[in-house]
C-alpha cells in the first residue's frame, strides 16, 4: 500500500504530455497572428497584448496565494494564454484601464471563481470579452485601421469591420453592391487573407491562424473535430442562404474569413475544460457553435455571435459529456 492513486481534476497528463508543455505550444501556435497583428497595428499590438498578459498572470498569482490559499501555478502557462485569446479580441486602441478590468473579470470570475483551471465552465477569455462589450459597447466596437508602427494607441483612424458593414447594409442594397461600393470600403478576399482591414487582433490575418492550426495538429495540441465541425457548419448554412438568395447574403468564404470565426473555431472552443470529451461529442458541440454563429450573423442585432455560440455550448457541454462518454478505459468496444 505504499503507492497511492492521485485523482485530479481535468485537463489530465496522457503520456509525455503535460499542461504545462500543451499551453505553451498553444503560446507558440499564436505567434504567426501575434506577428502579423504587430504588422499591421505596430506598437499598438503590443501594449494590448502585453498589458493583458501580464494582467491575467498578476491576477491569478494574486487570487491563488491570497484568496484561494493554493501554490500559484501562473507558470504552466494557462494564464497567458487566457490573457493573449482575451487581447486577440479586442480593439488596438482600447484604454489600458478597461483591458486591465476585462483581465480581472476573465481569471476572477472566468476561472479561479471555480476553482481555477480544470473547473471553471467557460472559457475565460471569452467570459472577460463579452464583459467588456456588454459594459463598454462604443469602445469595444471602435476599430483602428491598420497603419502599422504608425497606427496611433490613443488617437487612431478608424473604420468599420467588414461584418458590421454587412450588417447594417444587408436590407440596403444587394450584397453585390457592399463588395463593390468604394465607399463602404468592404476588404476583398485577398485583404481578408492577409489582414490589411480593421478589426480587432484576432480577426485578421486569417493565414498566419491557419498556420497556428496546422501546427497544433501536427503537435496533437488539439483534434481536427471541433474546428472543422465549426467551419463546415458555417459554410453549409451560409451557403445555403446564399444559393437560396445571393443578393442578401454573403458566400461562404466571406463569412469564414471574416470576423472572430477563425479565432473561436481554432483556439476558443477547442479549450480542454470547456469542450466535450468524445470526438462524437466534439462534433456535435461544434455543429451547435456553428449553426448558432450563423443564425446571430445573420438574423441577430449584433455582426458577430461566435463568442456567444462558444458561451452558449459551453453550457452544454457537461450534458454533451453525459450522453456521450468516451469509452472508459479498457472497456470493450464492438465493432459493428
Amino acid at each position: 500500500m505504499n503507492k497511492l492513486l492521485t485523482v485530479s481534476l481535468s485537463p489530465h497528463e496522457h503520456g509525455k504530455e503535460s499542461t504545462k508543455k500543451l499551453m505553451y505550444g498553444v503560446v507558440i501556435s499564436l505567434a504567426p497572428a501575434l506577428l502579423a497583428t504587430v504588422w499591421f497595428f505596430g506598437w499598438s499590438a503590443l501594449i494590448v497584448t502585453s498589458v493583458s498578459v501580464v494582467s491575467c498572470m498578476v491576477f491569478e498569482y494574486l487570487i491563488t496565494k491570497f484568496i484561494l490559499k493554493r501554490e500559484p501555478s501562473v507558470d504552466d502557462g494557462s494564464a497567458i494564454v487566457t490573457g493573449l485569446l482575451l487581447a486577440f479580441c479586442l480593439p488596438t486602441n482600447l484604454p489600458i484601464g478597461i483591458i486591465i478590468l476585462g483581465s480581472l473579470v476573465a481569471i476572477g470570475v472566468g476561472k479561479m471563481t471555480f476553482g481555477g483551471l480544470g473547473n471553471n465552465p467557460f472559457n475565460p477569455a471569452l467570459v472577460g470579452r463579452v464583459f467588456l462589450f456588454l459594459s463598454f459597447p462604443v469602445q469595444m466596437t471602435t476599430w483602428p485601421v491598420p497603419n502599422g508602427f504608425k497606427t496611433s494607441f490613443t488617437d487612431a483612424i478608424t473604420g468599420a469591420t467588414p461584418l458590421s458593414i454587412l450588417n447594417e447594409n444587408y436590407d440596403k442594397i444587394p450584397v453585390d453592391s457592399i463588395m463593390t461600393d468604394p465607399e463602404l470600403g468592404m476588404p476583398g478576399y485577398q485583404q481578408l487573407f492577409w489582414g490589411d482591414m480593421g478589426g480587432s487582433l484576432g480577426e485578421i490575418a486569417a493565414f498566419a491562424l491557419i498556420i497556428g492550426l496546422i501546427y497544433m495538429l501536427i503537435r496533437k495540441i488539439i483534434t481536427w473535430h471541433i474546428p472543422v465541425s465549426i467551419l463546415g457548419t458555417v459554410a453549409v448554412f451560409t451557403g445555403i442562404l446564399w444559393l437560396a438568395n445571393p443578393g442578401s447574403n454573403a458566400d461562404p468564404l466571406y463569412h469564414l474569413m471574416t470576423g472572430g470565426l477563425l479565432l473561436g473555431a481554432i483556439y476558443m472552443a477547442t479549450d480542454y475544460v470547456t469542450s466535450p470529451m468524445s470526438r462524437k461529442g466534439m462534433i456535435v458541440y461544434g455543429v451547435g457553435i456553428g449553426l448558432i454563429t450563423v443564425l446571430i450573423r445573420r438574423f441577430g442585432a449584433y455582426p458577430e455571435g461566435v463568442q456567444f455560440a462558444i458561451l452558449i455550448m459551453n453550457a452544454f457541454t457537461p450534458l454533451i459529456n453525459t450522453y456521450m462518454k468516451p469509452s472508459r478505459f479498457g472497456e470493450e468496444v464492438k465493432n459493428g
